[in-house]
């Protein structure tokens, strides 16, 4: 176990902080609340943003950009959205030197100002659907702040739409839900349920919010994605309106969606260990880190000239030629694996460490794979090949170091890391029947309850004072064989998940 990093046992919570550092993920900035993303993190957050855009672009979506300040007065049109984002506006009064006319909101989400936008794009039925997302900032003021998880300043994209019909505006935010789901399972290996929020959890002003939850190691829930339909709230607040087919004035029916930085924060907890962060194959920066040995000046020399070989059997001669002609001869060589996603293999040639600590070195930036090579692996015409998944290591001939090789080694991490996930996940997830054995629940534990629940803000707030414990999602409503409340007591086809949130 790494002594730079208290076990998840221990403290789970500074656990989680001695990763980031670990790794050189993050940093706090000077202005309370707000953090640095370093390269690696901002790395991790690039390969997501390649990801996304490439789905979104699928779908028929377009990327745009709008101001990050807001006029008080766009708040202020649907009340929903004002009440549930006050307390958690930055507002600007002064420019200039000079008070402003009128007071300006720091982007808390930007439903408002694209509403304005589009009122003024949209007037005909010819002009739907209108499918944007813009990759941007928000400032949310936020009383108690977490690297990545809660910061006042955060990366994220949103996703704004408006339809012809409220059929279409559905579909559309159930295609999103399912983009997000997809998403988090297959390429960041972490397993979610997708659901309705009740009215208590919903978003402000939309109709309804769908999202997607994640079970972290600790059996806290994170919600990790948010879909909104929102009818026609904000096309009424800010007159989106177009001619029908039936040469009839109506409101557009609109749209939102988004997941942020938060992800990377969802990464660390569900996959890292006590060692460091552990990185699904398919978004890690680096496959592999190659971790030269040697004693004497003749030995680097050996197990260098050993190495470069093996890479250009791995990568191509061009490719090799290339990443000598970027780096010369600096310590640390990146080689393009996927040119595409910008993942690379790393060769640490720095003489400056030892091999163990080069060891730790990428263990804590949760590499998938470490190749290493020493004098004796020159003389059998070896590498060794070690997972960060397990710990395992494999002795493999220089002609078996092949992309199929490499690639299939990624892809069982990348399987083996969400399957882990998932039954971690489900067995923390325990159906209850009782109001009673729900109090027992949580006050011995973490994880999540399923059980039947008539949703209602007031019974909701008093779980959740009784508890810390909210509504997740719904799983169920309807259209399941009647039972009984938890709360009530009385008949229930409404079946939901209760967790305890970050």
């Amino acid at each position: 176990m790494a002594n730079n990093i208290v076990s998840r046992e221990k403290d789970y919570s500074q656990w989680y902080l001695d990763v980031i550092s670990a790794a050189e993920l993050a940093d706090y900035a000077p202005v309370r609340g707000c953090m640095v993303i370093r390269p690696v993190g901002y790395a991790i957050w690039e390969a997501m943003q390649r990801e996304l855009d490439r789905r979104f672009k699928e779908l028929g979506h377009v990327n745009a950009y709008f101001p990050l300040f807001i006029p008080e007065s766009f708040m202020k049109r649907e009340a929903e959205h004002v009440e549930g984002f006050a307390p958690e506006c930055a507002v600007v009064t002064h420019g200039g030197g000079e008070k402003l006319e009128e007071a300006l909101m720091v982007r808390p989400t930007s439903e408002t100002v694209i509403g304005h936008m589009y009122a003024q794009w949209v007037h005909s039925w010819r002009d739907l659907p209108i499918l944007i997302n813009q990759w941007a900032n928000v400032v949310r003021w936020e009383r108690r702040t977490r690297l990545f998880l809660r910061t006042m300043e955060f990366l994220w994209q949103e996703g704004h739409t408006a339809h012809e019909s409220s059929e279409e505006a559905v579909e559309e935010t159930l295609r999103m839900l399912e983009v997000y789901r997809t998403f988090a399972q297959d390429f960041l290996a972490i397993p979610v349920l997708a659901g309705p929020k009740t009215d208590s959890e919903k978003f402000a002003g939309a109709v309804r919010t769908y999202c997607i939850e994640g079970m972290m190691q600790d059996g806290k829930a994170l919600q990790m994605g948010t879909s909104h339909f929102l009818g026609q709230n904000f096309a009424k607040a800010f007159e989106i309106r177009f001619e029908g087919r039936d040469q009839v004035l109506q409101h557009a029916w609109t749209t939102s969606w988004g997941v942020s930085t938060r992800l990377i924060g969802a990464l660390i907890m569900s996959h890292s260990d006590d060692d460091g962060l552990v990185l699904p194959p398919k978004v890690s920066p680096y496959v592999a880190a190659v971790v030269p040995i040697f004693k004497t000046e003749d030995e680097k020399a050996k197990v260098l000239a050993f190495i470069r070989q093996a890479m250009a059997g791995l990568l191509g001669e061009d490719e090799v030629a290339a990443a000598e002609r970027r780096f010369g001869n600096d310590q640390v060589q990146q080689l393009f694996y996927h040119p595409q996603t910008a993942q690379q293999v790393v060769v640490d040639k720095r003489d400056t460490m030892r091999p163990g600590d080069k060891h730790w070195f990428w263990t804590q930036r949760g590499v998938p794979l470490r190749i290493e090579v020493g004098p004796r692996d020159v003389d059998s015409g070896n590498v060794v090949v070690k997972s960060r998944l397990d710990g395992s290591k494999e002795i493999v001939p220089l002609a078996a170091l092949t992309r199929a090789y490499v690639d299939a080694k990624l892809a069982g991490i990348q399987q083996a890391l969400f399957d882990r996930a998932l039954a971690r996940r489900d067995e923390g997830i325990r159906t209850i029947t009782t109001y009673k054995d729900f109090l027992n629940h949580f006050a011995e534990g973490r994880g999540f309850a399923r059980c039947r629940f008539n949703p209602s803000r007031v019974v909701e707030a008093q779980i959740k004072a009784e508890t810390k414990a909210t509504v997740r999602l719904i799983t169920r409503d309807g259209d399941a064989e009647p039972g009984t409340c938890i709360f009530s007591g009385e008949p229930s086809t409404t079946e939901v998940i209760f967790g305890v949130s970050y």
